[in-house]
């Protein structure tokens, strides 16, 4: 019986453990980390690294949300895009951003797919795709950038966004109370938020049948 009391607590210990690691995940916010991915190519490539400006980027994710989830209408012959006075008219007003503030727009990424994709993955295969990509991303013409990723309503489609501008850091796309208003669902890079990856909860539901298989096996074990 002791023995059985143990292998117990060593299951606990497992699921608490794995729970604590997941929980960790959640603070993470993929939009922080596709600006460090970005920023790690340029300086690979002997460029400066661009300042993730938080006001931009929430810029990033209302362009996303002016897609309403509709994945087909990024790229391909069906390809829409907002128009440029959404971003005065009413991008900017949503994220509480200073209209007098707004910069010049001197690239954009935007890409979606059913499924979620990690930071770097997105990056490297959904993001930057041919050699007009890499020509964007390494314009010397961007001081900064802000980006966004959401899926619809929590779930995919998921969309990626990437905004740059030759604005001047801290003094561009300034926004009226000191940061840019947050919404859901989705992230966006420079917010100081708490944004958890699309699969974080599959992650610890998929924990619980490991240990409670583990430790039926123990009992019968026994």
């Amino acid at each position: 019986m002791a023995m059985a009391q143990w292998f117990l607590l060593l299951c606990i210990f497992f699921i608490s453990a794995s729970a604590s690691n997941v929980q960790t995940k959640v603070t993470d916010n993929p939009a922080d980390e596709l600006v460090a991915v970005l920023n790690s190519n340029r300086t690979g490539n002997k460029l400066s690294s661009l300042y993730s400006n938080p006001g931009l980027a929430c810029l990033a994710l209302q362009y996303i949300k002016a897609y309403q989830g509709e994945c087909s209408a990024v790229g391909g012959p069906d390809a829409k895009k907002p128009a440029e006075s959404e971003f005065a008219e009413t991008f900017a007003p949503n994220c509480d951003v200073k209209a007098s503030s707004l910069a010049q727009i001197t690239g954009r990424f935007l890409a979606c797919q059913s499924k979620y994709a990690e930071p770097s993955e997105a990056f490297n295969d959904i993001l930057i795709r041919n050699s007009k990509s890499l020509d964007i991303l390494n314009s010397k013409n961007h001081t900064e950038v802000g980006t966004a990723v959401s899926g619809s309503d929590g779930g995919g489609p998921y969309f990626w966004c990437v905004l740059f501008s030759n604005g001047k850091p801290k003094s561009s796309f300034v926004t009226e109370g000191g940061e840019p208003k947050v919404t859901r669902p989705g992230c966006f890079s420079g917010a100081n938020d708490q944004c958890n990856g699309a699969n974080t909860l599959s992650r610890i539901i998929h924990l619980w049948p490991i240990a409670l298989g583990s430790f039926v096996a123990l009992l019968y074990a026994l």
